[in-house]
């Protein structure tokens, strides 16, 4: 079993995240960079940074971006509670209250290595926003519960 919180472990993105993860480690890469797009409260970006601390990366960077204000609150105050002792880690998670799209289209300028998100096939999503995901990142990870439970509910 991986790392990560029962919350991280029982979203069904975790497995990809966790050896996205690994596979970044098995190339000798150090530093990881990871995009959540719509991340509540962070609490699976956090985890997901943590678990990389966990496999050796040196330098974390994640930023988180959503549109509830008070989610951002949360992951922000949870982001302050995270410590790490390591010496010499970059250490780096931000979460930003912004439009989905236009923050996406602002990550596309130094793409992440991993792209968090849910499943945006359905319909009701911004226009363009399966391009600008694909564009802000070297991996997109969506859900795909929450593609099938939207078509379930329709």
């Amino acid at each position: 079993m991986t790392a990560g919180s029962r919350v991280a472990q029982s979203d069904p993105r975790w497995p990809r995240i966790a050896s996205a993860l690994a596979d970044l480690r098995e190339r000798h890469r150090h530093s990881v960079r990871i995009v959540d797009a719509d991340c509540a409260c962070g609490t699976l970006l956090i985890e997901a940074a943590r678990y990389a601390r966990v496999l050796g990366f040196t330098a974390i960077e994640g930023h988180g971006i959503d549109g509830a204000p008070t989610m951002i609150g949360r992951a922000c105050a949870a982001a302050t509670r995270l410590h790490e002792p390591a010496i010499g880690l970059t250490f780096g998670l931000t979460f930003e209250l912004a439009d989905m799209a236009q923050a996406l289209a602002r990550e596309a300028d130094f793409p992440a290595d991993i792209v968090l998100c849910h499943d945006r096939h359905g319909e009701g999503d911004q226009p363009g926003i399966v391009g600008l995901l694909a564009a802000a990142g070297d991996l997109v990870i969506g859900d795909p519960v929450s593609a099938v439970t939207r078509r379930q509910a329709a």
